[in-house]
């Protein structure tokens, strides 16, 4: 065998292997940074909740996100959030508010809905700065307060304009 042709050969293997687990090694990398930043950083999800709900008890569950677990381009995030609810007058989703956890401004958006809303769900798309926790809060019209995260890794960070 030739010595030329056994270097493209392994370089071709080696690129093939490295193209068909970057994904696993991008999100492997993200994890180890995000749990060291963790370390040094508390959870500021309590604090921003605190402020949106005005100190209520948050509850888990009833709230489902569906994003992308890993998005080519922080400008534009794809989101869905649902909330379970029967949409009557006497039990609907007062609000959901989209808070991120390393954005500039982590305050994202708030939509308001009513009974006439029909459904209990809202898509968009959001920009993040960088690999991060987005969190889901929704009002439910008897005062609680329910909740849920989704981790975003973001390979092409936005928010960088802002101050």
């Amino acid at each position: 065998m030739n010595i030329n042709f056994a270097r493209r050969l392994f370089s071709a293997l080696l690129l093939g292997t490295v193209a068909r687990c970057w994904p696993w090694l991008l999100a492997t990398g993200s994890a180890t940074a995000h749990a060291a930043d963790d370390a040094v950083n508390p959870d500021p999800f309590p604090q921003l909740a605190r402020a949106i709900t005005g100190g209520a008890p948050i509850r888990s569950g009833r709230v489902f996100i569906d994003t992308p677990r890993l998005a080519d381009n922080g400008h534009s995030v794809p989101i869905t959030v649902n909330v379970e609810s029967a949409m009557t007058a006497q039990d609907f989703v007062r609000r959901i508010t989209l808070v991120s956890e390393s954005n500039p401004r982590p305050l994202i958006a708030t939509f308001h809905l009513t009974p006439k809303s029909g459904r209990a769900e809202i898509t968009t798309r959001i920009r993040l700065n960088k690999t991060q926790r987005v969190m889901a809060l929704a009002e439910l019209s008897d005062g609680t307060f329910w909740s849920s995260r989704a981790e975003v890794i973001v390979t092409e960070s936005a928010c960088l304009d802002a101050d």
